[in-house]
């Protein structure tokens, strides 16, 4: 099979699980294969809604549509009949969501046979080591596809990361009156940009009442930015009103105001206009480790509490100099019982000199080992040989 060096097509599946995370990660991916290497990208997306929240250019109502040099495809359903020269050189599936029938059945009618890839979730589990890059045949077809596993060092596929971040994220923290100008967009004041800046994204499950009550008895302000419908009613009751984008709170040293959704580049400002920010799921917690910032990361919840094993396996490379922090981090995912909030918090604040400098040490060693996308298509180039 041969594969143009540079600008292979390809194709993403995504089926939207979890609200902002799954699309968040696809959109991305696709995004940097046609900016960054010319890819020709078709991303499949069956919910179209989710996706515009973090994408407002894209039509609800279109089939077919082109978004920031992406062709965008309403993804409906699994019927569908298609043609073998149709299917692009290669076929992502994201977290093993099932293809179209038609599709497969295409892929394994075109000629020479595309690269077929399982993009799974990332975790800091040393199993993936071992399962990055394997194959898996077809029972029926002549299709082979093979598993890539994002992670954290070299044995694994790497994390997504654009070129000129690192670039972009220092200039604009450097920039204090950029910062102001863009926390100014959500009715931030100039008084409020002395505060302590956090911004809180979690599941509904994360103990955001006891943080609420802990900020607002703290000894120094704390300005606190949650986009709207995360934690509402732990949010609403802060408030005493409706949790929408632009209301406002302020309650002993804790002000609190509700941002609407924003587009993924302003969401990466966000994380880098704050001080701490408490992210969740995986595209957020990754965009987290970008922004030179500590984080709390708020673990998507799996069966008999798989997720702590995850949780603890990330700690364990991450945070195993910064002890505040971890145990913080277990306490919020409901790992460890915290006794006492004020107490928990105040730990993380006295350790955020270390976490800060851990912050720009990490981003060196995962970045040491190459970026996700380039190593995505070195590996599809090996498969086409």
């Amino acid at each position: 099979m041969s594969i143009r060096p540079t600008a292979p097509s390809l194709a993403i599946f995504c089926k939207v699980v979890d609200n902002y995370g799954d699309i968040g990660i696809c959109w991305r991916l696709a995004r940097q294969l046609q900016h960054e290497h010319g890819v020709a990208v078709t991303l499949w997306v069956d919910d179209l809604a989710s996706y515009r929240r973090i994408c407002p250019e894209v039509d609800l109502g279109a089939e077919v549509q082109q978004v920031q040099g992406v062709t965008v495809r309403h993804w409906r359903g699994q019927d569908g009949a298609f043609a073998p020269d149709g299917i692009p050189e290669v076929v992502i599936e994201f977290f093993g969501c099932d293809l179209p029938p038609g599709y497969v059945e295409a892929m394994a009618a075109r000629t020479p046979r595309p690269v077929w890839l399982n993009y799974e979730g990332l975790t800091a589990e040393d199993w993936v080591e071992g399962c990055h890059r394997l194959p898996s045949m077809h029972p029926r077809l002549r299709l082979t596809k093979h598993f890539y596993f994002p992670g954290f060092n070299e044995r694994t596929g790497g994390l997504l990361h654009e070129a000129g971040l690192d670039e972009r994220r220092r200039a604009f923290q450097q920039d204090h009156a950029a910062v102001a100008t863009f926390l100014a967009r959500f009715g931030v004041t100039p008084q409020e940009l002395a505060a302590r800046k956090v911004s809180l994204f979690c599941y509904p499950d994360a103990p955001v009442a006891h943080m609420l009550q802990t900020w607002t008895g703290g000894a120094k302000p704390t300005l606190c930015l949650v986009p709207e419908g995360v934690a509402r009613e732990q949010v609403e009751a802060f408030l005493g009103a409706a949790a929408v984008a632009g209301a406002a709170a302020t309650h002993g040293a804790l002000t609190l105001r509700v941002l609407p959704f924003v587009p993924q580049p302003d969401y990466d400002l966000l994380l880098w206009a704050c001080d701490l920010n408490f992210v969740r799921g995986e595209d957020s917690w990754v965009r987290a480790q970008w922004a030179g910032r500590p984080f709390v990361w708020h673990i998507y919840v799996q069966d008999e509490n798989l997720h702590h094993k995850k949780l603890r396996a990330f700690l364990d490379r991450y945070a195993a100099q910064l002890p505040a922090l971890a145990r913080f981090m277990l306490g919020w995912n409901g790992a460890l019982a915290i006794g006492d909030w004020n107490e928990a918090w105040q730990a993380v604040l006295n350790e955020i000199p270390h976490d800060l400098a851990r912050a720009e040490e990490w981003r060196g060693e995962v970045l040491a080992h190459g970026d996700l996308v380039t190593k995505l298509l070195d590996f599809v180039r090996e498969l086409g040989r």
